[in-house]
């Protein structure tokens, strides 16, 4: 909360997989964990500036907490100042950064008594209205929907929770965000962002991301349990997919997820998963166990799970597993992991970025800090060193696929000035699964023949990257990012410069008025002759004025430039690349051929929103494409789409 009315709220997953050795901020750790941001709680806080600084007051329903039923509690609690202008965090308790755990070093709440909730019943009821047109020869065709769909949250005890929804409204206020595909090979990740899968959201958390709720498309019916019972988390899901999501589309998809942690002393976790995907014939099942263990500094994970997958009559089982230990220190840390897919493992319920690897990582890192005062504040240093095999290749003893080593280090100054950067060198070797569709076209006097496309054995890396985040200057803040060198051209697999430039500006004109602009623009150019193979240009800006607490209006626009040249086998024959077409199996050249999409996308959005869960949504969303880059003449409109929701939260 702010002095100025504004909240934010989430939850605090410590362990994740996205942790790393060294210290962090409060918010994660130095043990790893994320902040998740999307899960929206109800509460109240109000403010007010003093002539000493500012006073903030906060008052939270226990309806929306949860809490062990015994008669006498201590609670665990942290306070946190963060000061804008410096980028410093000020602890109520002695809270070590380096420290595995941060929830684990909070002050305590001691002997609350005579604690009650009372029913805890909330009834979310929402009716949705949408027209979504597109072009249909000289005119427009809209399709227009009304549904009214209904949330239930029922407090069965003071820690364990059942939700049901019923043709929930899953229209998203805010559409993803464009990201730049820097390695095909990797699946990109979008966030949660519906109400019904948010509530409760951490409590399927587990490594590797076995359990994924964007999975579940569009459901008609879902009902979720999700608590704590002593000393044991459960979580449970169960969902009839959207006949849309199905193989057939003629029928419901049936998805389940349950997921169970048993606490080990105050800070480790012993876990178990499972997941079911079920669509006529077809059937994909995932169980795994998984374990986070504290001791001090230390921390040791491991994962083992293995699926088992039916389709076209034919079953399929393979395993996943990973091991890592973990040091976390106020000088030095480590991270050293060790993982495994099986190129046959799928997780349908889940998020697998990278399928079919074995990869090992050592990670290390330096933290010095300087005296109170001094111009620098922290230094930090790391090396950080992978390799990557192909599962086939490393169960029968074969060779390397990819190797790296990444040098990197940070300066945070006094007044929140932040500057980091990296080097790397890399070596990634050839990946024909990646280019199974691609062929080559030579051609002898009259005739055409088409031959195998086969890539150089491996291509060698080097690039720098600089990063600047600025802090709060007045009404400004900035980050600025380039990165250069050479790299992988995956389009044509072979050598590449790469020039990556990312950056984002906040402005604060007043306290009601915001401005988030960002752009980010990637370019590879051929080593062989320096002639442009792809580049994306991706500006964005978001413009909120709040009105009121409850009250604002946003306004959204982004727009998506991709150039890619001619496929060719650059790297051997420079001959012309033909594209199999998946749906006749025939290579063509016409898929290989330059193309050029300029695509615009505006959303306007007006939102009342006095407490979460009670809503008036009314939006615009419109899509363009043109020709020629950043003309903006002869735009053709492609989508043009208006949407209401209303919903009411009747709490008993």
């Amino acid at each position: 909360v702010n002095p100025l009315g504004v909240q934010s709220d989430g939850v605090l997953v410590e362990g994740s997989s996205s942790g790393r050795g060294g210290g962090g901020g409060f918010f994660g750790g130095g043990g790893g964990g994320r902040f998740d941001d999307s899960p929206d709680f109800r509460f109240d806080s109000k403010g007010r500036v003093t002539s000493f600084g500012y006073e903030v007051e906060i008052r939270i329903p226990f309806k929306s907490l949860r809490y062990q039923p015994a008669d006498r509690q201590n609670w665990g609690l942290h306070v946190v100042r963060r000061v804008q202008q410096t980028g410093h965090e000020e602890s109520w308790v002695p809270a070590r950064r380096s420290a595995q755990s941060f929830l684990g070093q909070a002050g305590s709440l001691q002997d609350l008594t005579d604690l009650h909730r009372g029913l805890v019943m909330d009834l979310n009821p929402s009716i949705t209205g949408r027209a979504n047109g597109e072009p249909i020869g000289e005119g427009w065709n809209y399709e227009e929907v009304m549904e009214v769909g209904a949330n239930v949250r029922w407090g069965l005890t003071p820690n364990l929770t059942l939700n049901l929804t019923a043709n929930p409204d899953f229209s998203q206020v805010e559409a993803d965000a464009s990201q730049v595909i820097e390695d095909p090979r990797r699946a990109l990740f979008f966030e949660e962002k519906r109400p019904f899968f948010l509530d409760g959201i951490e409590a399927f958390n587990t490594p590797n991301s076995l359990i994924y709720t964007r999975r579940i498309a569009a459901p008609s019916v879902a009902t979720k349990l999700t608590g704590k019972v002593g000393g044991t988390d459960l979580a449970g899901l169960f969902a009839l997919d959207g006949k849309a999501t199905s193989l057939t589309e003629d029928r419901h998809p049936v998805i389940g997820a349950l997921r169970v942690q048993r606490d080990l002393g105050s800070q480790s976790k012993l876990g178990l998963v499972y997941t079911d995907r079920t669509d006529r014939d077809y059937f994909n099942r995932v169980g795994g166990i998984d374990t986070r263990v504290i001791l001090g500094d230390w921390a040791l994970t491991g994962q083992l799970a293995g699926s088992v997958t039916r389709e076209d009559e034919v079953t399929t089982t393979a395993p996943l597993w990973q091991a890592s230990v973990q040091r976390s220190g106020r000088h030095f840390g480590l991270n050293y992991s060790f993982s495994g897919i099986s190129d046959e493992f799928e997780a349908a319920t889940g998020f697998i970025s990278r399928g079919g690897v074995v990869s090992t990582r050592l990670h290390h890192s330096l933290t010095f800090y300087g005296a109170r005062d001094a111009l620098v504040e922290r230094t930090y240093l790391s090396a950080f060193a992978s390799g990557t095999w192909v599962y086939d290749d490393f169960i029968h003893g074969r060779g390397i696929q990819d190797r790296s080593l990444w040098m990197s280090g940070s300066l945070t100054l006094r007044g929140g000035w932040r500057f980091q950067g990296n080097v790397s060198v890399e070596s990634s070797g050839y990946d024909q699964g990646l280019y199974e569709d691609y062929a080559i076209e030579r051609r002898v006097g009259a005739t055409v023949d088409t031959i195998p496309f086969t890539g150089v054995p491996r291509i060698n890396n080097a690039r720098g990257r600089l990063e600047i985040n600025s802090p709060r200057l007045g009404s400004v803040a900035f980050r600025t990012e380039v990165s250069y060198g050479s790299d992988v051209n995956f389009l044509e697999w072979s050598p590449g410069r790469i020039f990556n430039l990312t950056n984002s500006l906040q402005y604060f004109p007043t306290s009601k008025l915001r401005f988030d602009a960002s752009y980010r623009m990637q370019s590879y150019r051929r080593k062989s002759d320096g002639t442009m193979a792809s580049i994306t240009h991706i500006p964005r800006l978001r413009v909120e004025y709040q009105i009121s607490r409850a009250i604002f209006f946003r306004l959204v626009g982004e727009y998506r430039s991709v150039a890619k040249d001619s496929v060719r086998d650059d790297s051997r024959t420079n001959l012309p690349v033909l594209i199999r077409d998946g749906d006749d199996g025939i290579f063509k050249r016409g898929l290989a051929l330059a193309q050029v999409d300029n695509d615009i996308r505006s959303e306007f959005l007006f939102s009342f929103q006095p407490t979460p869960g009670t809503v008036l949504f009314l939006g615009y969303t419109g899509s363009y494409t043109e020709n020629e880059r950043f003309s903006f003449n002869g735009l053709n409109r492609t989508v043009d789409g208006f949407f209401l929701k209303a919903s009411y939260l009747f709490r008993m």
